[in-house]
């Protein structure tokens, strides 16, 4: 049962890494060209904006292979590792890199006075899902901490 759930998540996240990259390919550069079309007056912000976003695709490849990572251990019985804290360590970083990638932007558009609200928020709902990530992972990278602690206890016990 673990192993189904596991290759379930693990297609999940192929699917969501997958995705994103066609969005990256495809069409980003194709709104990417409407808007600067749309709003000529915005049009020198069309490859700022573009780098920008392709920047905070880095972080969630990123959180996505140690995801991956993570869901190996499980399958691998060390669940309770430190590798598995790392891996949470690393999906957290990853999480707040994104937070401050959006922020950044959100505030470079801000200033060019080209922060339309639809776009800003979009950005916030980001950050505020960046920010829940962070947590989770706090929380969670916390709790195996905690176990790793009891189970070496444990073993020096016995």
């Amino acid at each position: 049962m673990l192993r189904g759930n596991t290759a379930f998540l693990k297609g999940s996240i192929f699917t969501i890494g997958l995705t994103v990259l066609l969005l990256f390919i495809i069409l980003l550069p194709h709104l990417a060209d409407e808007a600067a079309t749309l709003n000529p007056e915005f049009a020198y912000l069309k490859m700022p904006v573009l780098i920008g976003l392709y920047m905070t695709g880095v972080p969630f490849y990123i959180a996505l292979y140690e995801a991956f990572k993570l869901l190996r251990y499980i399958e691998l019985g060390s669940a309770f590792s430190k590798l598995a804290v790392n891996s949470l360590n690393g999906i957290k970083i990853a999480a707040v890199s994104i937070m401050f990638l959006y922020f950044m932007g959100m505030v470079v558009l801000a200033t060019q006075s080209a922060l339309h609200p639809g776009i800003g928020l979009i950005g916030l709902i980001i950050i505020f899902a960046s920010l829940i990530i962070t947590f989770f992972a706090a929380v969670l990278q916390q709790l195996l901490r905690s176990a790793l602690e009891l189970k070496t206890e444990n073993d020096l016990t016995v």
